[in-house]
């Protein structure tokens, strides 16, 4: 598909968007710049793929409420469908409690509508990720960040087409074809970790050592490749998935594997029931395997559990 002319960050978004297949899409758009960017980009190159344009109000204040209201104006004179919604219940003022409430939003309408979501996160954004998950001591699934494909589990898929393309560029975009958009303040909020990696961490690291975030670009790119393969080997073994929250390891498979070995495949396997492990229980679980027997059990984070059984290793997840 030719790009539209235009300056060279309008080719650079062009080509992003040219490298996505042929889908049925539903555009996440916040009101904010690089989203509007996005919905303008996807209707001028790819309209015709649309089903409709998400937007959620967190209940965070005004400029959330302008936000709507510009997306279904914008959006409008594009001919594009749009659907919004809001939180039915004041929610936490935290990013985890806003992200769950918009991502049930989203993925319901997905399957209304049958179409995947495309989101309008930027390079700048997995770099801000990695940088987050490091923080947080994450090992390598951790870190592939927004690179990781989604667990064949029935995981929800997310197309980010512009997650090679800087922020910069994207603003550069918006700039150049007159897009619109609200800023959203808590974007400056020094409270969020995110703002923080944003504004004082990254600079004074890239101060500190230039060329520090294309290394965390290149670190996510790895990490992401090594849980890409990690996931593979795991599917080569007869791990299966009999129903949604559930992963069954066959225990002969795994007779010889030692504790270091347990340590890479099991956030592999619990990701199959939809599970996340954090380092200790990862460890927990490692040293455990190798001498667990019949009808022993170990827990997980929230309700989640692995159980021995005489031929197998069961791990349910949250019910």
């Amino acid at each position: 598909m030719p790009a539209p002319a235009g300056t060279g960050a309008a080719t650079e978004v062009f080509a992003a968007i040219g490298e996505m297949p042929v889908g049925r899409w539903l555009v996440a758009v916040s009101g904010g710049r690089d989203s509007m960017a996005l919905m303008h980009a996807l209707a001028t190159a790819r309209g015709g793929q649309i089903a409709a344009v998400a937007n959620f109000d967190h209940g965070t204040g005004p400029h959330a409420r302008r936000a709507m209201e510009l997306v279904e104006h914008e959006g409008g004179k594009l001919g594009l469908s749009i659907v919004t919604g809001s939180a039915t219940q004041a929610l936490p003022f935290n990013e985890g409690a806003w992200r769950s409430a918009r991502h049930a939003f989203l993925d319901a309408w997905a399957l209304e509508l049958n179409a995947t979501v495309v989101t309008a996160h930027t390079r700048d954004d997995e770099i801000e990720t990695v940088v987050q998950r490091f923080l947080r001591d994450a090992g390598p699934r951790g870190l592939a960040g927004m690179r990781a494909s989604p667990p064949p589990s029935g995981a929800t898929a997310r197309v980010r087409p512009l997650l090679a393309v800087a922020r910069e560029t994207v603003a550069a975009y918006a700039a150049s074809r007159g897009v619109r958009w609200v800023d959203d303040p808590s974007n400056d909020d020094r409270a969020f970790q995110r703002n923080r990696i944003r504004h004082e961490i990254l600079p004074a690291l890239e101060r500190a050592r230039p060329g520090f975030g294309e290394w965390c670009w290149d670190l996510g790119a790895r990490a992401a490749a090594w849980r890409a393969d990690v996931d593979a080997l795991v599917e080569s073994l007869d791990v299966t998935v009999p129903a949604p929250g559930s992963a069954v390891v066959p225990a002969g498979r795994f007779d010889r594997c030692e504790v270091a070995e347990w340590q890479v495949l099991w956030p592999a396997i619990a990701a199959l029931a939809g599970v996340v492990m954090d380092r200790r229980g990862i460890e927990r679980a490692a040293a455990w395997a190798p001498v667990a027997k019949a009808g022993q059990e170990i827990p997980l984070s929230g309700d989640a559990r692995i159980i021995r059984t005489a031929q197998t290793f069961v791990v349910r997840g949250t019910p």
